[in-house]
């Protein structure tokens, strides 16, 4: 007759609990191959894990108690728009996938010349925001009424504020301003800066391509040196007047800066958004003495440096 021995005894203790340990890993792994069905992107809000796991629940989503904790094996629930990537995954892959997805992005474009009023009047209607609200962030981060944000493609998380969005874009744009002007002037002066902003925004308007850039700035260039007006239709298309066709009625009634028909120099702020190339040419402009220009039947602009030849082109 052989009587266990303390030493046997936990032994078979032993066996005992690896043999439940690998039980318990198998079912786990099982379970975590559950197959379950998701949204592409999924909405996270912020809170503990037993909150964010109650919310998806009540939402439709084929979780557990038992899930929170198995999330925190893979890390801490994001929140916000997550992008998961598929619509049909294991449990496994969507518990992982709250804890390390990608931020669901959207993609927004300021184009060169467009103003702010139509830039937040389009990315409210997309990204589902308030225009008031974008507008008053916009006063609060930026430090001109228009042309801080610069042209551009932005990438933005998928449910953004109204005032993250203004403070990711604006601030985004004044790195860009303040390294552009340090490379060009070799300093970053704000007033000065935003001066060749301005310039920059008239050229963005009036060209009828890039080629032009450098020869519209220097027209604007030689009327200023001159003390000439520029006399530019494209300074009236600010705001919301940014697709109106400029009338002799409204030449004669806009009593803004923005009238460089009946106010010497230039505006007291840009009037539309920029490019790299508009900054550039304004910073830059061709080394000619011409004064006018206007657009001929090509689409282009006809440039002279008298005004007998300007009425020879304009006639035509």
């Amino acid at each position: 007759m052989n009587i266990p021995t303390k030493k046997t005894s936990n032994k078979t203790i032993f066996n005992v609990l690896v043999d439940g340990f690998f039980i318990l890993l198998i079912i786990l792994c099982f379970y975590l191959q559950i197959p379950m069905n998701s949204s592409q992107v999924v909405y996270i809000p912020k809170g503990g894990t037993s909150e964010i796991i109650t919310y998806l629940k009540k939402n439709n989503f084929d979780l557990l108690n038992i899930d929170k904790q198995i999330i925190r094996f893979f890390g801490y629930p994001q929140s916000g728009w997550l992008n998961i990537g598929r619509t049909r995954l294991s449990k496994g892959d969507f518990l992982y996938a709250l804890a390390n997805a990608k931020a669901a992005l959207e993609e927004i474009t300021l184009i060169p010349g467009e103003t702010l009023y139509f830039f937040i009047k389009n990315i409210s209607q997309k990204l589902n925001l308030n225009e008031e609200s974008l507008h008053l962030a916009y006063t609060n981060y930026a430090p001109m009424i228009e042309g801080i944000i610069l042209a551009n493609t932005y990438k933005v998380p998928k449910g953004i504020s109204e005032t993250h969005l203004m403070y990711y874009l604006v601030n985004t744009s004044l790195k860009e301003h303040k390294k552009w002007a340090i490379k060009f002037l070799g300093q970053y002066d704000q007033n000065q800066w935003f001066r060749y902003i301005i310039i920059a925004s008239i050229i963005q308007k009036e060209s009828a391509n890039e080629e032009e850039m450098p020869l519209v700035s220097a027209v604007i260039r030689n009327r200023l040196d001159k003390k000439m007006r520029l006399q530019m239709d494209g300074t009236l298309n600010y705001g919301k007047y940014s697709h109106t066709k400029i009338t002799p009625e409204m030449i004669r009634n806009d009593t803004t800066s923005y009238n460089t028909y009946r106010y010497d120099g230039i505006p007291k702020a840009p009037i539309g958004s920029v490019s790299f190339k508009a900054i550039q040419a304004a910073i830059f402009p061709a080394n000619v003495d011409y004064l006018y220009f206007v657009r001929n039947k090509n689409g282009v602009h006809s440039f002279t440096k008298n005004y007998d030849e300007h009425l020879k082109n304009f006639s035509k």
